[in-house]
């Protein structure tokens, strides 16, 4: 019976309960003491590197070193030498020699978060890793052996990219030894609230404030929203209400709702009125489509509007394209060619 409460316990730092997440701790558990290569895939927010700290935490390598690397976070040039490290003289700047990712997990495990967007030299490389445990630094031909545990993840299905050309199919079949599949909140409901009250607390505690006291109306408000930024979502709102709402009860209505922020600019059904056109004016004026030509409206306006969704999309992303490019579900080279169309407005 021990062993069995065991196998079913909750991750380290993982909090939920239902069927889907128990099976996710299952999964984790049984592969987490062998030496196999795990791929984690789900939404952002879902908590995917939770899962592979976990995978460590569990792992005969917990007393090595555990080493994150953002994929999607760094130009091709960049992560080559983060990954592999360098030599002084490699290229401009490498001023000094520099012990990449792979070496700093020596004996640990290394978490390649956003795999998709690696590019396909650097699939060339990392395959080769996967396969024989070495590589050379960027500028240097020694060969460096490594010996890493490799647990990669992916806010896209690595099938749908093999498919499309873009991520290699052997590299693919070397890190899918072990998937496992992180759900969104939405299909695992059953963990909202008992998440919700763990970040009261956690929060509360942060920041040196009461816990609100918990509602029927706020339990209700959790249940109704879809979280499309998964758990991070939950999370940031449930911060939001620590702050707001630490001398009562949790109240949403004293506190903006969920999401990106566009729903407090919503009129109710049947609200619509001049206020919603002099709104729309202001747009077009701001916008300098205010008066066109017949017949070129449509075209302007959603040019327009396009241009500001990627700039802010670029801006949530730190000017990242590739992850802008995910986040909008457009190739990346689309992104960059639309970045730089002529006619478009400088920052």
């Amino acid at each position: 019976m021990t062993a069995s409460r065991d196998a079913e316990a909750s991750l380290p730092g993982v909090v939920g309960s239902g069927a889907a997440m128990a099976e996710v701790s299952r999964l984790v558990r049984r592969v987490a003491p062998t030496q196999a290569t795990v791929l984690v895939v789900g939404e952002t927010g879902t908590g995917k590197e939770l899962v592979a700290r976990s995978v460590h935490q569990l792992s005969q390598r917990s007393d090595g070193p555990y080493v994150r690397v953002n994929c999607g976070a760094l130009n091709e040039s960049l992560l080559e030498s983060e990954l592999f490290g360098h030599v002084k003289g490699a290229f401009t700047g490498a001023i000094e020699n520099k012990t990449g990712r792979f070496e700093a997990a020596h004996g640990g495990t290394i978490f390649l978060d956003e795999i998709s967007s690696m590019s396909a030299k650097l699939q060339v490389k990392l395959l080769r890793v996967l396969q024989e445990n070495e590589f050379e630094r960027v500028g240097e031909s020694r060969t460096i052996r490594v010996d890493a545990r490799v647990v990669a993840a992916s806010n896209q299905l690595l099938e749908d990219e093999v498919e499309a050309g873009r991520f290699r199919d052997d590299l693919y079949y070397r890190l899918n030894v072990v998937p496992i599949y992180l759900p969104p909140l939405r299909e695992r409901r059953e963990d909202i609230i008992t998440l919700a009250k763990f970040f009261v607390e956690k929060h509360a505690q942060a920041n040196r404030l009461p816990a609100p006291a918990w509602t029927r109306a706020m339990e209700e408000a959790l249940l109704r929203h879809d979280w499309p930024g998964n758990v991070r979502e939950l999370e940031n709102y449930m911060a939001r209400v620590v702050v707001l709402c630490h001398d009562g009860g949790a109240d949403p209505s004293q506190v903006p709702p969920p999401g990106r922020g566009e729903r407090r600019f919503k009129p109710a059904a049947g609200a619509r009125g001049r206020g919603d056109i002099a709104s729309l004016s202001r747009q077009l004026v701001r916008l300098g489509i205010e008066s066109l030509p017949e017949g070129t409206l449509h075209e302007r306006l959603v040019g327009g509007l396009e241009r500001e969704l990627i700039d802010q999309v670029l801006a949530d992303c730190d000017q990242v394209q590739t992850k802008a490019a995910q986040r909008l579900g457009i190739n990346r080279n689309t992104l960059h060619k639309k970045v730089n169309e002529p006619g478009r407005p400088e920052d």
